[in-house]
């Protein structure tokens, strides 16, 4: 495993949150940002299938670590959007970001997640972000 993406699961690793929903990181690098969630029945909401907050979470999480891979690591989500587009409710989540263009202080980012099966991959979501650096009075 590379330098990058240890030091990534150690930042995902000191996230309660991410703990609690059981998210992994799964690929790092340069520009790119891969998050894993197993699907649980926890994780639903009253309709039987995987809550918009869970979603939300893994866009959120995959466009900020994609941005960071570009900006580094003293970095937060400015603004995103997130358009649903098919229920989840059995495998696995996998939220896949890339950097569409940055600055030296911004990164716009996109993230398609989707759900894995046996019977393969679903896009469920896809969602938009931009990405900051903290100024050192953050």
């Amino acid at each position: 495993m590379d330098n990058i993406l240890n030091l990534g699961k150690q930042v995902l690793a000191a996230q309660p949150f991410s703990h609690l929903i059981g998210a992994e990181l799964t690929s790092f690098r340069s520009g790119y940002a891969e998050i894993s969630i197993t699907i649980q029945p926890r994780l639903f909401q009253q309709h039987g299938s995987v809550h918009g907050g869970v979603l939300s979470y893994a866009a959120d999480n995959a466009l900020t670590f994609a941005g960071g891979s570009i900006l580094g690591p003293n970095v937060v989500t400015a603004a995103y959007t997130i358009n649903y587009l098919k229920a989840a409710q059995s495998g696995s989540l996998i939220a896949r970001a890339i950097v569409i263009s940055n600055t030296t202080r911004q990164a716009v980012c996109r993230c398609d997640i989707w759900n894995t099966t046996d019977q393969g991959e679903v896009l469920c979501a896809v969602a938009q972000g931009t990405i900051i650096t903290l100024s050192p009075s953050s």
